[in-house]
């Protein structure tokens, strides 16, 4: 993962609340080589660059992949199994190589073909099969112990019998899903077809050509395999975000609503140009042409959040990259996403993200 931008140096101390816990109060302190921005200026980024902004933070901290091999008729269980074999937040996903098989999530049957690509982001159970009444299979039983050197290979079934599927099993953990905005913003199931995406498909094309790449990494491994076939995955999950997200326009509230507004778009660019400074609600407003009244409501039925949360929220997501990647101490991470003790940081993170600081890094550095 790549570490925090090093355009962020200002160094800010959010207002305690009154619980203590430093958490979202009308004003953010900062202390810096900026000072207090009294006068923010003319926002930079657009709400597409704010986009662009939150897949930079986006680095695997890990990822899974394997080959399962079926034929005749066959079907697996609710297959969250995938999901239990990572840590963290994890996003499951397949990718049919060869032949044809069917998806049951939440009750609805698709069809699947060569090509198509299937993500969950919240890991949601689901089935898949081939023809009907098959015996039920569990792929991720026939796994080898871990760590593998290739990339295994399960099978099932008896060749003679035809109906020959081969799918690239796998999770990604993506720590920067637990940003609230981003991940409110994602579907239960991303699917995704790439056969016969062509140049003027945009992103299909460019999915087609990264999936080719990881079938071929995949089947043909040579040297540097296994690091390209994680470069790869990483591409292939910032691309199945970028096509769900750019895709789905016409969106009344969440953050591609916010994105969408021109007011909100434009506050959402300044908070994310410069996470640290010394934003207030009345600072925000100005820069959006809204009053302050008009701009908390505006958040708050766009975004079900008030301007001083997003904030907050933005810098503990940017707080978790740090920790993962960077050796800082919690300390100055804490100062850094704008909290006067660490104390309060600890409880906001661990409200946020499940776990502290401490653990999390921890849990990094095992994945790493």
């Amino acid at each position: 993962m790549a570490g925090l931008p090093n355009h962020l140096t200002e160094k800010p101390r959010l207002r305690r609340a009154a619980d203590g816990s430093g958490a979202a109060a009308q004003s953010v302190r900062a202390v810096g080589r900026a000072g207090a921005m009294r006068n923010p200026a003319p926002a930079g980024p657009s709400g597409a660059d704010v986009l662009s902004d939150v897949l930079q933070t986006i680095r695997l901290a890990g990822s899974l992949q394997f080959c399962f091999i079926s034929n005749g008729d066959w079907e697996t269980g609710h297959g969250s199994e995938l999901g239990e074999l990572g840590a963290g937040v994890v996003m499951p996903f397949h990718i049919i190589v060869e032949g044809r098989c069917w998806m049951v999530l939440d009750g609805v049957r698709t069809e699947l073909e060569a090509g198509d690509v299937v993500a969950f982001p919240f890991a949601s159970g689901h089935q898949l099969g081939a023809g009907r009444g098959g015996s039920l299979v569990s792929p991720t039983a026939g796994l080898p112990p871990r760590p593998w050197r290739d990339l295994p290979i399960v099978r099932h079934g008896d060749p003679a019998a035809g109906n020959r599927v081969r799918i690239l099993c796998g999770f990604l953990q993506c720590d920067s899903l637990g940003f609230r905005p981003l991940r409110e913003a994602l579907p239960v199931l991303i699917h995704v077809r790439t056969r016969g995406a062509n140049d003027g498909d945009g992103g299909l094309s460019w999915l087609r050509a990264t999936v080719s790449q990881i079938i071929a990494e995949a089947e043909m491994p040579r040297a540097g395999s296994r690091g390209m076939l994680e470069r790869l995955t990483e591409i292939l999950f910032i691309e199945l975000l970028r096509h769900r997200l750019v895709g789905a326009g016409g969106a009344t509230a969440g953050w591609l609503a916010a994105l969408g507004d021109p007011a909100l778009s434009r506050c959402l660019s300044l908070i994310h140009e410069a996470p640290r400074r010394d934003w207030s609600v009345q600072q925000l407003a100005a820069a959006s042409g809204l009053s302050r009244s008009v701009l908390a409501e505006r958040f708050e039925t766009v975004l079900g959040t008030s301007p001083m949360r997003y904030v907050r929220d933005w810098r503990l997501c940017l707080a978790s990259v740090a920790l993962g990647t960077t050796r800082r101490t919690i300390a100055a991470i804490a100062e850094e996403a704008g909290y006067g003790t660490e104390a309060a940081f600890n409880r906001a993170f661990s409200r946020t993200y499940g776990i502290p600081p401490a653990a999390w890094r921890q849990k990094a550095r095992r994945q790493a």
